[in-house]
C-alpha cells in the first residue's frame, strides 16, 4: 500500500540497494527505482583521495548528493532519493568486498575492534539537491573465529557483498556485533526518519 505520496510528482529511489527498497516500501511509500549508474569506485577516489580533505561523513553525503542529482538531471520533476554509506576503521575506509575473500578478510580486520558507519540521504529535485542529512553510528564486533567467519559468510551468501562491512544488519549479520550505538534504520544505509520529515516538507508526501 502507498497511502502517504502524493499526486503528482514521481518519487524516485536512486539506489539499487534492496534493503533501501524494502525500507521506503515498509514507510508506504510508492516510488520507482533508477540507480544512477555512477562508478562508486571511482567516485569514492575523486571524493576521499589519499589527502583525507573530507571526512568519511562528508565523503558519504558528497557522494549521496551526486547519486540524487544525477538521476534528479534525467527526470527533472521528479523527487530523487539518493544515499550512499562510508565505513571508517583504523584511518582507513572500506568499501564495498569485491568477493567473498575479500568479506573473509574485511571481517577478520573488524573482529573485536570498533568501527564507524556514516549514512547519508540527499533529496533532489530539477537536478539539484534541496536537502541532505548524515548520521554517524559506532558499532563494536565480536571477537570472531576464522571458522566462525567461515559458516557465517557461507550461510549469508553472495549478497552479504552489497553491503560495506560485508554485514547486513537484517539478518545474520547481527550475530557478529557485541554493541551497535546508532539509528537503526541509517545502519541498513538509509536515516529513514530524517528522511520522511523531508519529503513531508518538500509535499512529496502527506504530512
Amino acid at each position: 500500500m502507498s497511502a502517504f505520496l502524493q499526486s503528482g510528482r514521481q518519487l524516485i529511489l536512486a539506489s539499487s540497494s534492496k534493503v533501501r527498497a524494502r525500507l521506503l516500501e515498509a514507510a508506504g511509500l510508492a516510488f520507482t527505482v533508477q540507480p544512477p549508474g555512477l562508478d562508486e569506485h571511482v567516485m569514492r577516489q575523486a571524493v576521499g583521495g589519499s589527502t583525507g580533505a573530507l571526512s568519511p561523513q562528508d565523503i558519504a553525503e558528497v557522494l549521496a548528493r551526486a547519486k540524487a542529482e544525477a538521476v534528479s538531471e534525467l527526470v527533472r520533476d521528479a523527487f530523487v532519493i539518493g544515499a550512499d554509506q562510508v565505513l571508517a576503521f583504523g584511518g582507513r575506509i572500506l568499501s564495498k568486498p569485491d568477493n567473498m575473500e575479500a568479506a573473509r578478510k574485511e571481517l577478520l580486520d573488524l573482529s573485536g575492534k570498533s568501527h564507524s558507519l556514516h549514512s547519508a540521504v540527499a533529496l533532489a529535485t530539477n537536478g539539484g539537491t534541496v536537502w541532505a542529512h548524515s548520521e554517524s553510528s559506532t558499532l563494536v564486533m565480536r571477537e570472531l573465529t576464522p571458522q566462525f567467519i567461515g559458516r557465517y559468510l557461507a550461510a549469508a551468501g553472495e549478497e552479504v557483498l552489497s553491503s560495506v562491512g560485508a554485514y547486513q544488519l537484517e539478518g545474520l549479520g547481527i550475530q557478529l556485533f557485541e554493541k551497535i550505538d546508532g539509528d537503526y534504520f541509517s545502519i541498513l544505509g538509509l536515516p529513514l526518519l530524517p528522511l520522511l520529515d523531508a519529503l513531508r516538507r518538500e509535499g512529496a508526501i502527506e504530512g
